[in-house]
Order: structure tokens, then sequence, then C-alpha cells
């Protein structure tokens, strides 16, 4: 079994036991409001017994849906944060005062508040760990296109690794500007280049996209950046641009060679 399946498989398990957590610690808690409302003023009417703690509950529903919204376009979403608090907090604070009631909270048990309080507290807490999980997995699409595609790009390197990196990349650059041709148009026209199927509105944030090993073009940095921006980029389309600016990154390693050259002849060096 490779990491990346035990890491699914664990986390499969942990999300089937979080949602049983949740959904028993909320049956527990509405079970005993629903006790308490009979106690107090609703005995003589079971519907109204039953349905009278949706009207806390709900507003814990609410919040942890309009969360969950929120989490999945990566904002921060007050108003679901309030509900969310504020119907949880109401919940655990009526499940713990019903256990008295109107009595004498000296003769009641320890014990019995403890009971009390633990199913709304967990429930609140698993989908606390449930909705970090969900913003964890939306807030670095990254994650997801490694669970596909292998590993990611470690973002830091050995120093040894990175300078026999550094030597391969400027290695395959001089080789490149030896070996290919000048093309025919110059650098100032690249929409000839360009894929039909991307925008200059992609390309143009592909640029800020951080580099891979070597300075090259990363596949999954530019997916990653663009994604970030809210925007959709498929593989094929992500691969096409890493062409691009690839091609820019060896033209400009070129021009530089160029005058790196000139400069040793004690040529005058042409403006960029």
């Amino acid at each position: 079994m490779t990491k990346q399946a035990a890491e699914r498989y664990a986390l499969g398990a942990a999300g089937v036991v979080i949602i049983a957590l949740t959904a028993g610690g909320f049956w527990l808690s509405y079970a005993h409001l629903a006790e308490v409302a009979g106690q107090h003023g609703l005995g003589n009417s079971p519907v109204r017994q039953w349905a009278w703690p949706a009207t806390l509950d709900a507003f814990i529903i609410a919040g942890e849906l309009l969360m969950l919204r929120a989490g999945l376009r990566r904002v921060t979403d007050g108003w679901a944060i309030a509900l969310t608090a504020t119907g949880s907090v109401g919940s655990i604070a009526l499940n713990v005062a019903g256990v008295s009631g109107a009595g004498n909270a000296s003769t009641v048990p320890l014990l019995d508040y403890v009971v009390a309080a633990v199913p709304p507290t967990a429930a609140l807490l698993a989908f606390g760990v449930l909705m970090r999980q969900i913003h964890q997995l939306v807030a670095d699409p990254t994650d997801a296109t490694d669970r596909h595609n292998g590993p990611p790009e470690p973002a830091g390197l050995d120093v040894a690794d990175g300078q026999a990196d550094v030597a391969r990349g400027s290695a395959e650059v001089a080789q490149g500007a030896a070996t290919v041709p000048e093309p025919p148009q110059s650098s100032a026209e690249p929409e000839d280049q360009k894929p039909s199927t991307v925008s200059d509105e992609y390309l143009a944030i592909a640029r800020t996209a951080p580099l891979g090993r070597g300075d090259r073009a990363s596949r999954r940095h530019i997916e990653a950046t663009i994604r970030g921006k809210g925007l959709p980029i498929g593989r094929a389309d992500a691969e096409k641009l890493k062409d691009v600016l690839q091609a820019e990154l060896d033209e400009a390693a070129s021009q530089r060679q160029d005058d790196l050259d000139k400069t040793a002849a004690g040529a005058p060096i042409a403006p960029a």
C-alpha cells in the first residue's frame, strides 16, 4: 500500500467517524432538549415538545451549512460563525440547565451535568474537525492534484541537490541556445506561440507562478496559482502554459548568454 493510498483510507475512516459522532451527539442533544421542553410547559403537546428544540438547533444546521459554503469558496463568513456559535453555546447551556430545571441545583450530582453537556459539545467539536479538513483541501488545491499526479515538488532543496539541479538547468539552456536555431519572428511577437485555448489573462497569471526545480516552469505551480485566483484550469491547458513560459525562460537565458558573450568580446550590448 502506498503512502497516498494509506492517507486516503485514514481520511475516509476519520470522515465516517466524525459524521457518526456529529449525528449521534446532535440526536442525543435534541432528545434531551425535547425532554426539557416537555417538563417545562409543553408536556401536553408531544408535537410541540419535539419541535421546540429545532428553534435552537436549526441555527446550528444553518450556520454549519453556510460555513461549509464559505469553506468551499475559501472565504470567511462571520454570520455563519455567529449562527453556529449561538446555536451551539445555547444548546450546551440549555442541556446543562435542564438537568436541575427550577429545582435545587446543589442536590443534582455533578456527573448529571457532564452527561448533559457531552453530546452538544461533541457534535460541535466533531463538526469543527470536519470543517478544518475541508478548508485545508480547498485552500491548497495543489494537495488534490498531488493525490493524482504524485508527491509535490519540494519547496526547498538541499544545498547539494539544489546545486546539481541548477547545473543541469544551465546546461540544458546552454545546449538549447547552441543547437536550436533562432525563430524567424522576433521575441516581441509571442502571440503565435500561445495555444489557442489559453487566454492572455491566464498567461499573465501563470507568469506570477513560482518556478520549479532548476528554475524551470512547473505545471503544478501554474495550476495552483491560477486556481488561487478562483479560475478553473485543466491539466492540458496548464501543460501548454508551462511550455509557453519555459520557451520564454529559455529565450531570456539565451539572450543573457549572448550579452555575456558580447561583453567578453568587447562588443556593445543591444538594449533589451
